[in-house]
């Protein structure tokens, strides 16, 4: 496929485009780099949670263990203080869900980023580039072999001013063969596509 045009003048326009949107496009995806990183930082207090709990969850788990040992009064003392052990399970629970909200928050805003920042970007300039290259190509194919086709695209596709500066009845002309109005229309076609004429126009 033909993505850029053949005249300088057009084909730099299409690369400075391609360029802005391929950076408008790296611009997002690091902004949403960051943003998520900035998400996740707040990841740190919900970890020191879990750790709290887990700490918790330990000391009394081992004075329970202690206690079980003391004569007549252990296993009360052990049950009384397998509660504090819940409790720091519980915390540390409370941590990790915190933890693993935070990370899915996290994701969703970077995909927001990208998609509201740069898929507007794609869908406007991805279908244009895509639509010239599918133009261009068959342009240039048909201008191998045949100008009769370029000049008829040319009086479906361009606008009636430009028709009628090359002829008044560009249309007739056609029809007739009149050979100077269909190269005249087939270089207008090509022109409108950045292509050069043929040098030597196909009859």
């Amino acid at each position: 496929m033909r993505f850029y045009a053949e005249r300088p003048a057009r084909a730099f326009l299409q690369l400075l485009a391609d360029v802005l949107a391929i950076g408008w496009v790296t611009l997002c995806v690091l902004v949403a780099r960051a943003a998520h990183g900035v998400v996740l930082r707040l990841q740190e207090p919900a970890r020191a949670l879990a750790g709290a709990g887990d700490s918790i969850s330990g000391a009394f788990d081992g004075a329970a263990r202690t206690a079980s040992e003391v004569p007549f009064v252990g296993d009360d003392l052990a049950r009384a203080l397998a509660t504090g052990t819940g409790a720091g399970d519980s915390l540390t629970t409370a941590g990790q869900e915190q933890v693993e909200t935070i990370a899915a928050v996290a994701l969703g805003t970077g995909v927001v980023v990208v998609l509201l920042g740069a898929l507007p970007v794609l869908l406007v300039w991805l279908p244009l580039r895509l639509r010239y290259a599918r133009l261009a190509r068959s342009a240039v194919a048909a201008r191998a072999v045949d100008t009769d086709l370029l000049a008829l695209r040319a009086i479906a596709r361009r606008p009636v001013r430009q028709l009628l500066a090359v002829s008044p009845d560009p249309a007739a002309a056609w029809r007739r063969d009149d050979r100077g109005v269909v190269r005249a229309l087939a270089a207008l076609e090509l022109r409108s596509l950045g292509l050069r004429a043929p040098r030597t126009p196909p009859d």
